[in-house]
């Protein structure tokens, strides 16, 4: 079959879900207004911890020591407000896509590159402006919500450091310490203030999950390989600072009594089906959802069978079901993250990247400085059920491009067999994930009796990479977990 043109192929799948995919230009405009309300923040030791080839840098950190059983945690996140005006064409672009899409072969970003890599990202050795979420973290991981103060600042990152490099480091396989001294230091304080507030969610039922994610790796144009992702210690650091940041900005806007635009994750529909996965390895679940049963359990998956907590981690994933925007008004009940085990949760930390953070940006801006909200909570309700509806659409194509990449590097390999995984059972058919390439598909023979997380042995009977079809069969005599 002829090599196809992979971005051209991306291009046609955004547009075909309802994404446009050039941002417009973005206009001359005046510098932002500093205000007297804007510390300059820029001497403290900032650094970010990022993706290699990442320039949308939306957030840095700093942690200094105040006590032994205390930190001072700051996050400063892009002011990506002061350069989109509401309204204005950046703005109504962004509220029509409201995300950033990654395909692998290119990043059709919400708002242009001159400002998400650029004059909105937070680039080493650059002077920026920010929000500044302040924060006073315990030894138990619990924060002082009286003393969480939200700012404007000027700020500098004086270190873009990689995910990968400081994982090694702090895990012990990279003897090499950073260059500079105060990086160091920095990071050990990152690491002390994020395994007392990991702690703390864990022992309220967080669920300690490590799905693995696949992404292309494309060279001269064609998929040659799909590259795992796992996490390390460098991705927790900057999982539970931004879920920490998120909490306390939701509780920030509701002391203020602004309303605000929540990230919610209910009870999964599909209890029934964790219930009896979990009997099947030894634990008996309650018939009602219970977050603390199920992140016990969880904990035990991953010190029984390590090998396969991947697998096992995609499976409650698939089965949790995904999130969802709401308006929550200051006296409204909390309806809370089930996986994150957490009443208060929004997004905040990514304004160059997803829309309900830049929303948000604007709330707790106004909300800091004691001005009127700047939007009413009819408008957030329709901005929160957009923002559901368009991440539900961009994990459509994330799916369709995955399946249209791993058609093409898997069609040499019709009529070899793989060991896969159920990932999904719904009235459009039966899918399954390879372990070896992760790459999914649908299960076109065979399929009956099967259900999310099964084992499954399969051979590859056909591929389409212009449809992102990739057909498996079911071997007979496929022996279940649940057998």
């Amino acid at each position: 079959m002829a090599d196809i043109d992979l971005v051209s192929v991306a291009r046609r799948v955004l547009e075909q879900n309802g994404f446009a995919t050039e941002p417009p230009a973005v206009e001359a405009q005046p510098a932002a207004v500093l205000g007297d309300d804007v510390r300059d923040l820029r001497s403290l030791p900032w650094s970010s911890i990022d993706n290699v080839e990442s320039r949308d840098l939306d957030q840095i950190e700093y942690v200094e020591k105040i006590g032994e059983d205390r930190v001072r945690v700051l996050v400063a996140i892009a002011d990506v407000d002061a350069f989109v005006e509401r309204g204005s064409p950046l703005d109504v672009f962004a509220a029509t896509n409201t995300i950033s899409l990654y395909t692998g072969v290119r990043t059709f970003p919400m708002l242009p590159p001159e400002l998400s890599n650029d004059r909105t990202s937070l680039l080493a050795d650059r002077e920026r402006l920010a929000v500044v979420t302040e924060m006073i973290v315990h030894r138990d991981g619990s924060l002082d919500d009286a003393a969480t103060t939200v700012y404007r600042a000027r700020v500098r990152n004086h270190a873009k450091l990689v995910y990968e490099r400081v994982g090694a480091w702090l895990e012990g396989e990279q003897a090499a310490t950073p260059s500079e001294p105060f990086i160091g230091e920095q990071l050990h304080l990152q690491a002390r203030a994020t395994t007392w507030l990991r702690q703390r969610r864990v022992e309220a039922g967080a669920l300690e999950l490590d799905t693995i994610e696949a992404r292309p790796i494309a060279k001269d144009g064609r998929i040659v390989d799909l590259e795992v992702v796992r996490k390390n210690r460098a991705r927790e650091i900057v999982e539970d600072l931004m879920i920490a940041v998120n909490g306390a900005t939701a509780r920030f806007l509701e002391r203020r009594v602004s309303s605000s635009i929540r990230r919610v994750v209910r009870a999964p529909k599909r209890w029934d089906r964790i219930v009896e996965l979990a009997r099947v390895l030894g634990t008996d679940l309650p018939d009602t959802p219970s977050v603390h049963a199920l992140g016990e359990f969880v904990a035990k998956q991953r010190h029984e069978d390590p090998e396969r907590f991947h697998d096992f981690s995609l499976t409650i994933v698939k089965l949790l079901g995904p999130g969802e925007y709401i308006l929550q008004r200051p006296t409204d009940p909390d309806q809370g993250h089930f996986g994150l085990a957490v009443d208060d949760y929004l997004h905040s930390t990514a304004p160059n990247r997803r829309y309900p953070d830049l929303v948000t940006q604007r709330l707790l801006k106004a909300a800091a400085s004691g001005m009127q909200a700047p939007y009413m909570d009819d408008e957030l309700v329709s901005i929160a059920a957009h923002c559901t509806e368009r991440e539900n659409a961009a994990r459509k194509v994330e799916r369709t491009l995955r399946k249209i990449f791993a058609a093409t590097l898997l069609a040499p390999r019709v009529g070899d067999t793989f060991d896969a995984i159920v990932t999904g059972v719904t009235h459009k058919g039966t899918f399954a994930r390879l372990l070896r390439p992760p790459a999914e598909g649908r299960i076109v023979r065979g399929e009956r009796g099967l259900d999310v997380g099964d084992r499954v042995k399969v051979k590859l009977v056909a591929t389409d990479s212009e449809r992102g079809f990739v057909d498996f069969e079911a071997i007979r005599g496929t022996v279940r977990d649940h057998d």
